[in-house]
């Protein structure tokens, strides 16, 4: 009997836990249906329209279509011609019409349609739901010139700005002065840009009050005194620096300016004396120089290691010879700076090994009317070449021969083109270089991998040449690359005639039977310069006028480089030149005579 009744219980409960699932299952099935339901009738709602709560910039786009979504930001988002700048009394207008500011509407609403529609199955069925619980607030696209942003922006720095005035200590007359130093102010322009930016991707062109850093290494009087403490010294001491045969020594003044007032030393003012020191050091890796005289190469000027300093390690020299200096009785600290050196590819005892044996191609260029410090620069520019070997494969950088120009490395000032305009700057002439080494090369048959004309005719190169035939260089860029492809080296010599006003170049090698043609350049286009610029100068007295820029008349020009050896062409290019009609321009004075 009781047997009975436990089967008869098993039975019963048997039949409701098959009912209680039963109706799980039908809940469960309702629960997912109408989910799927729900996802179903979302993405019916909201098909190729925005998903909802979403804005762009202040403007509120969900359940729209991208064309009604467009002609409501359209309506709504207004592009500013200028933002104010306001720092305490003063304001100031960053144009951003001049920075090309616009927005891009299209896109940005484009970003707004595909938010959460970037997902795969089952991603982009779930995640456009949680939108209905959340909002997104998406930036407006714009475009914007970045560079003409930050120059508004410097210079409204440099209105604001006050420098700070750097504790320091000097001797005058005998006598330790110690400046305690001035406060400074510098505006944050990083942040002010970053504003700017914020604010126009939300539509927002209102006034930006800026922020200011404050600079503040003033002294207290304590550290004045202990400023002074050490200063003193380092009187009747020196810090010498030498290497090979040069040698530079600092004393006085130029020490105290390395003592920091808060302790320790200044940082800055030690990397520019150990700056300063090793540009007078270093030197690439020097290869032999040659003259070729009577088919014979020889050598002028013997190879060198080329010498880079360490200038971490320098620097840890010089920090612990001022402390020695400071610290002990010694009068004089001496400093050897670590330095690697670099050996040159060529040993002056291969001079009879490189193959050089004949002329290969000559160029010349005229230079008449030049002026004394534009001839001074041809002179100077062309002996930087005289004797450099090209080794066969290598390609030469006419800038990197170059090196730097500039008043430093003894260029004078003459006419240059520069941003437009024809000024004086270091090293006008080296163009007449340039292009005397391009004809050169093209005579000798050699690929030419790198050429640039000049932006207008220069006269100086028509001389004696048809337009076409010239190459500009400015370091880094444009610059003249040319490859030795020859089986042998090739050497470079320069001749500077300063009475004839000619310069020569030369190459000499080993000839593997090649010929070199260039087509006579044609000439089209040809433009008439426009009319002269006349521009009021007060500086000048009334009466006088002075010519800044010269004429010159536009024009397309090309021609053909061929180069044949065995009859058979082993290098081709087409050379073209674009040349602007160049207008002359003239300052007429309005200022008082004297």
């Amino acid at each position: 009997m009781a047997k009975k009744k436990e089967i008869a219980l098993k039975v019963e409960i048997s039949k409701r836990l098959k009912n209680i699932l039963k109706t799980v299952v039908i809940v469960l099935g309702t629960i997912v249906s109408s989910i799927l339901l729900i996802i179903i009738f979302f993405h019916f709602v909201f098909y190729l329209r925005i998903f909802p709560q979403i804005w762009v910039g202040d403007v509120y786009v969900s359940g729209l279509t991208k064309d009604e979504a467009l002609e409501q930001v359209t309506k709504s988002i207004t592009t500013p011609s200028e933002i104010k700048i306001n720092y305490r009394e003063e304001s100031f207008t960053i144009n951003l019409s001049v920075a090309d500011f616009s927005y891009d509407l299209t896109s940005s609403v484009e970003k707004a349609y595909d938010v959460e529609r970037n997902y795969c199955f089952p991603q982009n069925i779930i995640f456009p739901i949680k939108l209905v619980l959340s909002s997104r607030h998406l930036p407006i696209v714009f475009n914007i010139n970045e560079e003409t942003l930050t120059s508004q922006i410097a210079e409204i720095g440099n209105k604001i700005n006050k420098e700070a005035v750097r504790p320091s200590v000097s001797l005058v007359d005998g006598e330790l002065i110690v400046e305690k130093g001035v406060p400074g102010e510098i505006l944050n322009e990083n942040l002010l840009a970053k504003t700017i930016k914020e604010n126009l991707a939300v539509g927002n062109s209102q006034p930006v009050s800026v922020d200011t850093v404050f600079d503040d290494t003033q002294l207290s009087q304590e550290e004045a005194d202990k400023l002074k403490e050490r200063a003193q010294n380092l009187l009747g001491k020196s810090l010498v620096l030498e290497f090979e045969d040069y040698s530079s020594t600092y004393s006085k003044n130029t020490l105290f300016s390395l003592l920091n007032g808060k302790g320790g030393y200044e940082s800055a003012e030690i990397e520019q004396l150990i700056t300063s020191f090793s540009t007078s050091i270093e030197r690439d890796p020097q290869n032999p120089v040659f003259v070729f005289t009577n088919n014979v190469v020889q050598e002028f000027a013997p190879a060198k290691n080329g010498v880079k300093v360490v200038k971490d390690q320098f620097q840890k020299q010089v920090i612990e010879a001022l402390g020695k200096l400071e610290e002990t009785e010694e009068t004089i600290v001496l400093v050897n700076p670590e330095v690697v050196e670099t050996k040159p590819q060529y040993q002056t005892s291969e001079v009879n090994n490189l193959g050089i044996k004949e002329l290969l191609g000559k160029g010349t260029s005229k230079f008449v009317g030049s002026i004394p410090s534009r001839i001074f620069n041809v002179n100077l520019a062309a002996s930087k070449f005289n004797g450099v070997i090209i080794a066969p494969g290598d390609t030469l950088s006419f800038n990197n021969v170059l090196g730097d120009v500039s008043s430093a490395t003894g260029y004078q000032q003459a006419y240059i083109i520069k941003e437009g305009a024809t000024v004086l700057g270091d090293g006008g002439g080296v163009c007449q270089v340039s292009t005397t080494f391009f004809r050169a090369a093209l005579k000798a048959g050699l690929p030419i991998i790198e050429r640039r004309a000049h932006a207008y005719r220069v006269g100086y190169y028509e001389q004696d040449s048809p337009p076409g035939l010239d190459a500009t260089v400015y370091s880094p860029s444009p610059d003249l690359k040319i490859k030795n492809d020859t089986p042998g080296h090739l050497l470079i010599q320069t001749r500077t005639n300063t009475q004839a006003k000619t310069l020569t170049f030369e190459i000499y090698g080993t000839s593997d039977g090649r010929v070199a043609t260039t087509t006579k350049p044609t000439v089209k286009d040809v433009t008439a310069p426009p009319e002269d610029l006349y521009t009021d100068d007060p500086t000048l007295p009334t009466g006088q006028v002075k010519q800044i820029d010269w004429k010159a008349w536009g024009a397309k020009v090309s021609f053909k480089y061929t180069v044949t050896r065995n009859n058979e062409v082993i290098y081709e290019k087409t050379f073209n030149s674009t040349y602007q009609p160049w207008q002359a321009k003239y300052l007429r004075g309005t200022g008082p005579n004297n």
